[in-house]
């Protein structure tokens, strides 16, 4: 049977073609480049600063890697302690110092900005592999291949790959790939490159959650953004804008604090830590 629709769509973007390489030329030349925020990308933290066996301490470490994009990175924010590191932090070292027998948490940040997810693979390949076992890794990716339209096949592939890395050389117990973000919905892509766009992130989202399930310790965490909004909003109408920063492309420091809450409560779940414990 023919998919109409399908063909319908292609046509559509074939006569646009011109429309949307024309606006995409001008995002690249007005759009204003944001740099990643100063501030630490790795810690230890004393979850129970009274306890004296250091033994035990080491022993029961929480390690923690944030890898990925310029998401990853906190781009659209002045500091790191404003980006989505600096949220979770503080929110999982509370969480884990009342509900979990953890003693430390470890975490490191290991995300550049225009990454793709050929760039984070590469990445995963130089650095070196850690002296434990990693417990939880957080990746952001495919932003950055959805603007450089990434074959489907590629992109799988890459993925793939990273689960592979991940699991072999850094022994991570559970790998967390976030959502794409609502392309579609961002400020700085205008119509009707961004229906294009946005079709483009959503299908290689729909990859995404597709080879996670196909993995066991393996994650996709879809990011509710309706929340967001409906939290921030107090059921009042909000502009989507105010979630986004300057360059209308990346998160705000107000979105990275709700969407640090919800991988917070991720990162819990997956451990099976609650405050029922």
């Amino acid at each position: 049977m023919v998919n109409t629709h399908k063909i319908a769509s292609v046509a559509k973007d074939v006569l646009l073609a011109p429309v949307y390489f024309h606006q995409g030329r001008r995002i690249k030349r007005d759009t204003v480049r944001l740099p990643e925020p100063d501030g630490e990308r790795c810690g230890l933290v004393s979850l129970h600063p009274s306890a004296s066996d250091r033994a035990s301490e080491v022993k029961s470490t929480l390690k923690l890697m944030i890898v990925g994009d310029s998401a990853a990175a906190g781009v659209g924010s002045q500091t790191q302690q404003e980006a989505l590191v600096g949220k979770l932090i503080p929110i999982l070292t509370q969480q884990l110092s009342t509900y979990s027998s953890f003693s430390m948490l470890d975490w490191s940040l290991q995300a550049t900005t225009g990454h793709t997810s050929f760039d984070i693979l590469r990445r995963l390949y130089v650095l070196p592999a850690p002296n434990r076992p990693v417990d939880v890794m957080l990746l952001s990716v495919g932003v950055n291949d959805t603007t450089s339209n990434v074959a489907i096949d590629k992109w799988q592939q890459q993925i793939e790959d990273i689960i592979a890395i991940a699991q072999r050389k850094f022994g991570v117990r559970e790998l967390i790939f976030l959502s794409l973000p609502p392309m579609a919905d961002m400020p700085a892509i205008p119509a009707p490159l961004n229906s294009f766009v946005g079709a483009k992130a959503l299908m290689l989202d729909q990859i995404l959650q597709q080879v996670c399930a196909a993995h066991d310790g393996v994650n996709y965490m879809a990011t509710d953004f309706a929340r967001m909004i409906r939290e921030h909003s107090n059921g009042s109408p909000i502009d989507i804008a105010v979630m986004f920063a300057s360059d209308g492309f990346h998160p705000s420091s107000l979105m990275y604090g709700y969407w640090a809450q919800q991988v917070s409560e991720r990162i819990l779940a997956l451990l099976d830590i609650s405050e029922a414990e």
